[in-house]
């Protein structure tokens, strides 16, 4: 970890998670040039760790992919999972470049180059780093919500559905008391958001 944060510079950080006890809200196990998501040991799992506990037997190495912090910074990460010998996910090493000293060069000589095509309508950040796990539940949320396009507060029952599927894909549900959680930000109950859940999941709209 150090010789690849070393390499790279201070704008790269290296992350190990230890994911063998399942505890997402604490799975940061070493962590070198912290300061570029903020985070430190003893820290969240990202949105990712709860997709790969969605599905664990699923591959999910991925490489050069988008992030974003909590202040709106870019990042062009990489992940490798770690699997024991019965192919149990135990551990993921991560690693986070800080885009931000390229785009500032970029801004820089932006008046002498063509303008760049703006990215896609509806492009969302492939991993989220957060402080903690309820703020990455509520980044989720958010952008769950984004993606229905109208307020929570003139949904309707399959627009809520269509929120609760987003989240669910994404593993969210993985976190301790989500659906509560989440019942609450989109005014429905505990009771009404395990009962869409349930039909949801059971293929029926």
């Amino acid at each position: 970890m150090r010789a690849v944060a070393s390499a790279v510079g201070d704008h790269c950080e290296v992350v190990l998670h230890d994911l063998s006890q399942r505890d997402l809200n604490h799975t940061i196990y070493a962590i070198v040039n912290g300061h570029v998501t903020g985070r430190k040991v003893g820290g969240p799992s990202t949105n990712l760790g709860l997709e790969v506990m969605r599905d664990e037997a699923a591959e999910h190495d991925e490489f050069g992919y988008s992030g974003r912090t909590t202040d709106g910074r870019e990042l062009h990460s990489s992940s490798v999972y770690y699997r024991d010998e019965s192919g149990r996910i135990i551990a993921a090493l991560c690693i986070n470049i800080d885009l931000t000293p390229l785009q500032t060069a970029q801004n820089v000589l932006s008046a002498l180059l063509p303008p760049s095509p703006s990215a896609p309508p509806g492009k969302r950040d492939r991993e989220l780093h957060t402080h903690d796990i309820s703020s990455l539940l509520d980044t989720m949320m958010a952008d769950a919500i984004s993606a229905v396009g109208r307020p929570v507060a003139m949904m309707d029952k399959s627009d809520r559905i269509a929120v609760l599927r987003t989240l669910d894909e994404l593993g969210a549900f993985h976190v301790k008391r989500s659906v509560e959680t989440v019942a609450k930000r989109l005014g429905i109950s505990k009771v009404t958001a395990y009962a869409y859940l349930d039909q949801m999941r059971s293929g029926r709209d």
